[in-house]
């Protein structure tokens, strides 16, 4: 089995409802993004999936949240822009964007600063 992992960053704003009283006031982050594949088989030129090809998978979902007030996106509509909604976002993003066989995302971990992260860990399909 092979793990691909790339790093990306964007800066949004957003604010949670329901939650601390001072994430509920409007703020920002400057985010941290960990995106991993996994797959068994190389293709033809002894690869997963072209890093390149999967950078640019990923910043075409950073550009969506880029320097965005995150509630304001249709994905958060009713719902709050956390750091565990955002992984489970770009996860299931990712996927589509993914054409390679056999190439899926296992995990995406967004941090919202050095200290504080979340992972979603996409279920395995049967």
């Amino acid at each position: 089995m092979f793990e691909l992992k790339i790093v990306t960053h964007f800066a949004a704003a957003h604010n949670l409802k329901m939650v601390a009283q001072k994430c509920e006031n409007l703020h920002g982050h400057n985010w941290k993004v960990e995106t991993s594949v996994i797959g068994s088989q190389l293709n033809a030129a002894g690869v997963l999936i072209d890093f390149g090809e999967l950078k640019g998978y990923v910043k075409q979902i950073m550009n969506d949240l880029d320097h965005k007030y995150l509630n304001e996106l249709d994905y958060f509509t009713g719902g709050n822009p956390s750091s565990e909604n955002i992984a489970v976002y770009i996860a299931n993003r990712l996927q589509d964007l993914i054409h390679e066989k056999g190439a899926t995302v296992s995990k995406v971990t967004v941090w919202e600063s050095e200290n504080a992260c979340a992972t979603y860990m996409v279920p395995p399909t049967t």
